[in-house]
């Protein structure tokens, strides 16, 4: 059985060749700048410190620049949080599943983690119950937490509900860690945009969407278990008939429903401090995540 792990250094070695090495290593690097997030105290600002550290609310009581200082401490955590069910392994828009993307983001970010000295942990599951895998270090483990995605995501798994993993985060992870989410293509609501609010007031954040397949692919080879080039809704559990699906009212009434989630999801993580990104296919997870965490800088 070939190695998820060693697909993902494979993968990783083919952008060091044709990027700037140690650029993604760099913007991981970035997102903790080498400090705990664990709060200690506060002093006055001098020139040269970051921004990014000024207390805000602090120094409007004050009335001069505050800076938030952290507790040195040797090893981050960083917590991968996934969606397995059946919803991921339906087709991404490149014709894979959903689920082999992840692996592969999670993957490359929790290789990351290794190659920093952190530890890795994984909260994973469905709308039936969710998994969870302390943090540890060392290439095994981080095995074990790609096989334990890669094996649950499957078309007899539960329907996907994100939410019930992040609501276990929220209930289980103690201290401040990174947190790495990829999931579906997720709703807006107000139960939700709580949850997430929360989730942020504790942790950083990094989200990750995994875009679903077009209504009707111009290619029926994308999706090679249906017959007639017709789509399948994985969640609904019902066919989408290729001639109607190609129907131009009826893509023009999906492309719109499409817009107005990607529109309410975007808005529901900014409002929370969230930073999103998307990725349609494993060749693009190394490029999706190096504008991820640089966006992620920037915004800190």
């Amino acid at each position: 059985m070939t190695s998820l792990l060693h697909r993902v250094k494979s993968n990783l070695a083919i952008f060091a060749h044709r990027k700037a090495r140690g650029a993604l290593d760099g913007e991981y690097g970035s997102v903790f700048r080498g400090r705990s997030l664990d709060f200690d105290d506060l002093r006055a600002y001098v020139p040269g410190d970051e921004v990014r550290d000024i207390d805000w609310k602090a120094t409007a009581r004050h009335g001069s620049p505050l800076i938030r200082r952290y507790v040195a401490v040797r090893r981050q955590t960083l917590v991968l949080v996934t969606d397995t069910g059946r919803n991921m392994a339906a087709a991404a828009r490149s014709g894979e599943t959903k689920k082999d993307i992840a692996v592969m983001a999670l993957g490359v970010m929790g290789y990351l983690a290794h190659r920093h000295g952190d530890v890795v942990g994984l909260v994973s599951g469905d709308a039936e119950g969710s998994t969870a895998l302390p943090a540890k270090g060392g290439e095994a483990h981080l095995e074990r937490l790609l096989r334990q995605v890669d094996s649950a995501a499957t078309l007899d798994a539960a329907p996907s509900r994100i939410e019930d993993q992040l609501e276990h985060v929220a209930r289980t992870v103690k201290g401040r860690n990174l947190l790495f989410v990829v999931a579906d293509e997720v709703p807006a609501g107000p139960a939700t945009s709580e949850l997430l609010r929360r989730l942020r007031a504790q942790h950083e954040v990094l989200w990750l969407t995994v875009r679903d397949a077009d209504l009707a692919p111009a290619d029926p080879s994308l999706q090679p278990d249906r017959t007639a080039g017709d789509s399948y809704s994985v969640s609904g559990g019902y066919p989408l008939v290729a001639h109607l699906a190609r129907d131009p009212a009826v893509a023009a009434a999906y492309a719109s429903a499409v817009a107005e989630r990607d529109t309410g999801r975007t808005t529901m993580l900014r409002k929370a401090g969230i930073t999103e990104g998307e990725v349609a296919a494993s060749q693009g997870v190394i490029n999706a995540l190096f504008a991820l965490l640089e966006r992620h800088r920037r915004a800190g």
